[in-house]
């Protein structure tokens, strides 16, 4: 317990002494919320295979099947909202302490928190809406789920009848560049990087927090469970993320 209360003054000092901080998040953050883990032992891959990106494109039945997981919210991110460490991050991006949230989650949790969305970089896109494959125009999800659950149809784009997928990355499904390319920035301007909630197994995303460090930024890992990269790391909690951000923070 001694051992955890000096762990935790480290951390509030650390942010304190952070003139420009970023703060990447995983899985963990929202599993406070009720949004199951995808990887972990009786997470959601242990349940269902993943449909691969060329599977979906060439297979209308592994479309079929994708939207049918989708709107049954067999995912289990429905009614899902913002706890305690998302409040906490909100805090933090509010105050001008932190200049980016890089997440490999697809919840849209930050936006919904109140974390401006030219402040989140989505590494792994998101699940509360749908895009074109072709032309990238931005869809709702209630016309299609509409089509889909009364008539069995499925659209495509209203502009240019393209395939549509809902914005999140695919396994075998190219990277968002732009998104990449930000973090890259994020991560070599910070003099402060924060990894929460993420096992850190995940490249090329998990590369971000290994790059901070290397280029001269503290880098802080809040984890239930220790990661590869705990070596590389100034400071290691494994502990409640909601728990230990808001009371580090300040944030019920």
């Amino acid at each position: 317990m001694e051992d955890d209360s000096w762990r935790l003054k480290d951390f509030s000092r650390l942010l304190e002494n952070s003139r420009r901080a970023v703060v990447f998040t995983g899985a963990g953050i929202s599993t406070e919320s009720g949004i199951p883990d995808f990887r972990s032992p009786g997470g959601v891959w242990s349940k269902y295979s993943p449909i691969l990106y060329d599977e979906y494109i060439s297979s209308e039945e592994a479309r079929r099947e994708s939207w049918r997981r989708k709107f049954d919210d067999s995912y289990g991110f429905g009614g899902a909202e913002p706890n305690r460490g998302h409040r906490a991050v909100e805090k933090l991006v509010s105050s001008g302490k932190v200049s980016a949230v890089i997440t490999q989650n697809t919840d849209g949790l930050h936006l919904k928190s109140g974390v401006p969305e030219t402040k989140i970089i989505e590494l792994h896109g998101n699940s509360t809406y749908a895009t074109c494959l072709a032309c990238g125009l931005r869809h709702d999800f209630e016309p299609i789920q509409k089509a889909f659950q009364s008539e069995g149809t499925i659209l495509d784009c209203v502009a240019c009848g393209g395939l549509l997928k809902a914005a999140t990355i695919s396994f075998g499904q190219p990277m968002p560049d732009g998104q990449m390319r930000r973090a890259q920035e994020e991560t070599l301007a910070c003099d402060l990087f924060i990894a929460i909630g993420s096992s850190l197994q995940v490249y090329p995303a998990a590369g971000f927090p290994k790059t901070a460090a290397q280029n001269g930024a503290v880098l802080v890992i809040l984890n239930r469970e220790p990661t590869d990269l705990d070596c590389y790391a100034d400071l290691v909690l494994n502990s409640e993320i909601g728990a230990t951000l808001g009371d580090a923070i300040g944030v019920k």
